[in-house]
């Protein structure tokens, strides 16, 4: 008997599965830190219709809504795109799922592009005195 005829059903099997572990959740510790809502720069309302948020990494917003409040940071790793809210929202401050959007942070996007090889640096050099 030969094995031939197993061979793409075990294939795609395989890919099925690794394709879906693809799909992990970010650790906490990635997806920036918690902080007192008064130290917040941004103010966003959570209600029942929001089904996601932007925000870009470095972000500090205050999320509030009928039962309280609370703060984050959004110092993410720069691995992190997208996560839900309520990985980090106490418990029960959320009642629906909410997506996050992270952005990348502005302050860093010139970095990237010095580091590119074929990019000549057209800066004026420091002048020492």
């Amino acid at each position: 008997m030969s094995t031939r005829p197993l061979l793409p059903a075990v294939s795609l099997t395989l890919l099925t599965a690794c394709m879906s572990a693809t799909a992990v959740t970010p650790r906490a510790d990635l997806l920036g830190s918690p902080v007192p809502a008064h130290a917040a720069t941004r103010v966003v309302n959570l209600n029942q219709g929001m089904q996601s948020i932007n925000v870009v990494a470095g972000d500090t917003v205050r999320f509030v809504n009928g039962s309280g409040e609370f703060g984050w940071s959004f110092n993410t790793s720069p691995i992190v795109q997208t996560f839900d809210l309520n990985q980090v929202a106490p418990n029960g401050a959320l009642g629906h799922p909410v997506r996050v959007y992270v952005a990348p942070s502005p302050l860093y996007s010139e970095r990237a592009q010095f580091n590119d090889n074929d990019r000549q640096d057209t800066r004026l050099p420091a002048v020492i005195r």
